[in-house]
């Protein structure tokens, strides 16, 4: 049985820091202007606003993509397992390091939907939508999961007091599970995801994630909007697909 120490804790949200960068508009330009003027300082990229605003948006109109590769963003997430089997789909421009449940002993911290999640589904596959569940729903659905979780994690302790393997004791543990990563992009990766995992009515492709893996997206955007604003800003104005 679990201890009181090691009671579950039951999480609605996602967390998603930006631990470390080297990220700037003026890195798409010194990119993108070596071609045609050579080497250039920092303060001649900035001697006009207007021209690099209008030279970022050129490159993203037309879809010159490798200036917006000479940059880097690291990320702390911590998210349900499931969030991660989808995060992983995305490989060009991306390095990944979980937490390893061979290791260490995972925490027993697990993901419940908040009121706000949607949670019925209609239509059929490429068509459907999501629809606000009842409250008898919701209750389902809470009391079905915690108590799922409550009772893998008792197996998964029970094992592990009785001396089996860290790596065998997990495979009872369910994929509503948090666990943590660094993720490192760059910008292009970075909106090549976001064309995919968030929906916004500005994108000229329609995207249809799953909530979970959309609440992580969209706390990268904002720390990376502020980063890289002009860029953030051409991402939008161009339809979000990455150049």
């Amino acid at each position: 049985m679990t201890d009181a120490a090691a009671q579950p804790r039951f999480r609605d949200d996602v967390t998603v820091e930006l631990v470390r960068h080297a990220a700037r508009d003026s890195d798409v330009l010194w990119a993108a202007r070596v071609s045609t003027a050579g080497e250039q300082s920092l303060e001649e990229l900035q001697k006009d606003p207007e021209r690099s605003r209008g030279l970022i948006n050129y490159l993203m109109r037309d879809r010159h993509g490798t200036p917006f590769e000479h940059n880097s963003m690291t990320f702390f997430v911590s998210a349900p397992i499931f969030v991660f089997r989808e995060f992983h789909r995305h490989r060009s421009g991306w390095s990944y390091n979980e937490e390893s449940g061979r290791y260490r002993e995972l925490q027993p911290v697990f993901y419940v939907p908040g009121a706000g999640r949607r949670l019925v589904q209609q239509g059929r596959p490429g068509k459907y939508e999501f629809a606000e569940g009842t409250a008898e729903q919701y209750g389902t659905v809470t009391a079905a999961m915690e108590d799922s979780y409550r009772r893998s994690y008792e197996a998964y302790r029970e094992m592990l007091d009785a001396g089996v393997a860290r790596e065998v004791a997990r495979a009872v543990l369910p994929v509503g599970l948090f666990s943590s990563m660094y993720a490192t992009c760059n910008a292009r990766s970075l909106m090549h995801f976001l064309s995919l995992r968030t929906k916004d009515e500005r994108a000229k492709v329609p995207s249809f994630p799953q909530r979970e893996i959309e609440m992580v997206a969209e706390l990268m955007e904002q720390q990376w909007a502020g980063l890289m604003p002009l860029t953030h800003e051409a991402f939008n104005a161009h339809g979000r697909v990455a150049p």
